[in-house]
C-alpha cells in the first residue's frame, strides 16, 4: 500500500537539523509555527506562493495553485500551507 498524503509525516529540517513529526490533521506550516519555526506565510490557500519552501528530498503532495504542473513535477519546492507529503518523510531548507 502506498503512503497516504493524509497519514502523518515526519519533517526533516535541515538547517536546524531538527525534525517534526506532523500529525495527519495538521498543516506543514502549522507544525512549523508551533515549533518556534517562522515561515512567512499570507493566504494559507496556496493562491499567493509566499510560503514557498525549498524541498530537498521526499515528494511533496501538491496542493497549490501557484507553481504550474511543469514546477510540481520538479519538487524542488512546496507551498507548505496547504501541501503534505507523498513520502513518509519530507526534507526542507530550513
Amino acid at each position: 500500500m502506498a503512503f497516504q498524503s493524509r497519514n502523518p509525516v515526519r519533517l526533516k529540517l535541515r538547517k536546524s537539523g531538527t525534525s517534526i513529526d506532523v500529525p495527519a490533521d495538521q498543516t506543514l506550516l502549522e507544525a512549523l509555527l508551533a515549533h518556534g519555526y517562522f515561515v512567512d506565510s499570507i493566504c494559507r490557500e496556496g493562491m499567493c506562493g509566499t510560503c514557498e519552501t525549498k524541498v530537498l528530498s521526499g515528494v511533496p503532495d501538491h496542493r497549490d495553485s501557484v507553481l504550474s504542473e511543469d514546477e510540481h513535477a520538479t519538487n524542488t519546492t512546496m507551498m507548505v500551507c496547504v501541501s503534505r507529503s507523498l513520502t513518509p518523510e519530507l526534507e526542507l531548507d530550513i
